[in-house]
Protein backbone atom coordinates (compact mmCIF):
# COMPACT_ATOMS: atom_id res chain seq x y z
CA UNK A 1 0.00 0.00 0.00
CA UNK A 2 1.17 3.49 -0.81
CA UNK A 3 1.52 5.87 2.18
CA UNK A 4 0.37 8.82 0.08
CA UNK A 5 -3.33 8.16 0.74
CA UNK A 6 -3.12 8.25 4.58
CA UNK A 7 -0.87 11.31 4.41
CA UNK A 8 -3.34 13.00 2.06
CA UNK A 9 -6.20 12.21 4.43
CA UNK A 10 -4.18 13.54 7.37
CA UNK A 11 -3.47 16.76 5.50
CA UNK A 12 -7.17 17.19 4.69
CA UNK A 13 -8.06 16.59 8.35
CA UNK A 14 -5.40 19.05 9.52
CA UNK A 15 -6.53 21.67 7.01
CA UNK A 16 -10.16 21.34 8.03
CA UNK A 17 -9.13 21.51 11.68
CA UNK A 18 -7.07 24.66 11.14
CA UNK A 19 -9.96 26.27 9.31
CA UNK A 20 -12.28 25.32 12.17
CA UNK A 21 -9.96 26.85 14.75
CA UNK A 22 -9.15 30.04 12.85
CA UNK A 23 -12.46 30.90 11.20
CA UNK A 24 -15.06 30.04 13.84
CA UNK A 25 -16.42 32.09 16.73
CA UNK A 26 -18.26 29.29 18.46
CA UNK A 27 -16.15 27.53 21.08
CA UNK A 28 -17.63 24.10 20.40
CA UNK A 29 -16.75 24.33 16.70
CA UNK A 30 -13.23 25.40 17.64
CA UNK A 31 -13.01 22.33 19.87
CA UNK A 32 -14.04 20.15 16.93
CA UNK A 33 -11.28 21.78 14.88
CA UNK A 34 -8.70 20.95 17.55
CA UNK A 35 -9.95 17.37 17.61
CA UNK A 36 -9.51 17.14 13.83
CA UNK A 37 -5.93 18.36 14.16
CA UNK A 38 -5.23 15.74 16.84
CA UNK A 39 -6.79 13.04 14.66
CA UNK A 40 -4.52 14.08 11.79
CA UNK A 41 -1.48 13.86 14.07
CA UNK A 42 -2.53 10.39 15.22
CA UNK A 43 -3.04 9.24 11.63
CA UNK A 44 0.42 10.48 10.66
CA UNK A 45 2.00 8.67 13.61
CA UNK A 46 0.22 5.39 12.86
CA UNK A 47 1.04 5.60 9.14
CA UNK A 48 4.70 6.28 9.78
CA UNK A 49 4.79 3.45 12.31
CA UNK A 50 3.30 1.00 9.80
CA UNK A 51 5.62 1.95 6.95
CA UNK A 52 8.76 2.40 9.07
CA UNK A 53 8.49 -0.21 11.83
CA UNK A 54 10.62 0.05 14.91
CA UNK A 55 10.93 -2.47 17.77
CA UNK A 56 9.37 -0.14 20.35
CA UNK A 57 6.26 0.75 18.30
CA UNK A 58 6.71 4.39 19.25
CA UNK A 59 4.18 5.63 16.67
CA UNK A 60 1.44 3.48 18.17
CA UNK A 61 2.37 4.45 21.73
CA UNK A 62 2.36 8.16 20.92
CA UNK A 63 -1.01 7.73 19.23
CA UNK A 64 -2.39 6.28 22.44
CA UNK A 65 -1.09 9.35 24.28
CA UNK A 66 -2.76 11.62 21.73
CA UNK A 67 -6.08 9.80 22.15
CA UNK A 68 -5.81 10.10 25.95
CA UNK A 69 -4.95 13.79 25.79
CA UNK A 70 -7.81 14.43 23.35
CA UNK A 71 -10.31 12.71 25.64
CA UNK A 72 -9.15 14.69 28.67
CA UNK A 73 -9.19 17.91 26.65
CA UNK A 74 -12.78 17.32 25.56
CA UNK A 75 -13.95 16.76 29.12
CA UNK A 76 -12.28 19.89 30.48
CA UNK A 77 -13.27 22.05 27.52
CA UNK A 78 -16.92 21.02 27.65
CA UNK A 79 -17.02 21.79 31.39
CA UNK A 80 -15.59 25.24 30.70
CA UNK A 81 -18.08 25.78 27.86
CA UNK A 82 -20.98 24.82 30.10
CA UNK A 83 -19.86 27.37 32.71
CA UNK A 84 -19.39 29.97 29.95
CA UNK A 85 -22.87 29.30 28.59
CA UNK A 86 -24.43 29.60 32.04
CA UNK A 87 -22.67 32.90 32.67
CA UNK A 88 -23.09 34.57 29.26
CA UNK A 89 -25.89 32.70 27.49
CA UNK A 90 -23.71 31.86 24.47
CA UNK A 91 -20.38 30.22 23.75
CA UNK A 92 -19.04 32.65 21.16
CA UNK A 93 -15.44 33.45 22.00
CA UNK A 94 -15.12 36.76 20.18
CA UNK A 95 -16.92 39.69 21.79
CA UNK A 96 -19.82 41.11 19.85
CA UNK A 97 -21.26 44.64 20.02
CA UNK A 98 -23.47 43.84 23.01
CA UNK A 99 -20.51 42.67 25.10
CA UNK A 100 -18.43 45.74 24.23
CA UNK A 101 -21.17 48.37 24.66
CA UNK A 102 -22.47 47.00 27.94
CA UNK A 103 -25.46 45.30 26.36
CA UNK A 104 -29.00 46.40 25.83
CA UNK A 105 -31.81 45.60 28.18
CA UNK A 106 -35.52 45.19 27.68
CA UNK A 107 -37.61 46.96 30.31
CA UNK A 108 -40.99 45.86 31.67
CA UNK A 109 -42.94 47.54 28.86
CA UNK A 110 -41.15 45.40 26.25
CA UNK A 111 -39.37 48.27 24.55
CA UNK A 112 -35.67 48.07 23.88
CA UNK A 113 -33.72 50.36 26.21
CA UNK A 114 -30.27 51.06 24.79
CA UNK A 115 -29.31 53.64 27.36
CA UNK A 116 -30.49 56.73 25.47
CA UNK A 117 -31.75 59.46 27.80
CA UNK A 118 -33.99 61.13 25.19
CA UNK A 119 -37.32 59.27 25.19
CA UNK A 120 -39.53 61.96 23.59
CA UNK A 121 -41.73 60.87 20.73
CA UNK A 122 -40.25 61.79 17.38
CA UNK A 123 -36.81 62.68 18.72
CA UNK A 124 -33.93 61.59 16.50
Amino acid sequence: MNPALPYLLASVLAGAGCYGVLARRNAVLMLIGVELILAAAGLILVTSSVFNPDPYASGMVLTMFIITIAAAEVVVALAVFMALYRARGHVDLLPDDRDLAGGSSIDDSGSNNTGSSDTRAGAN
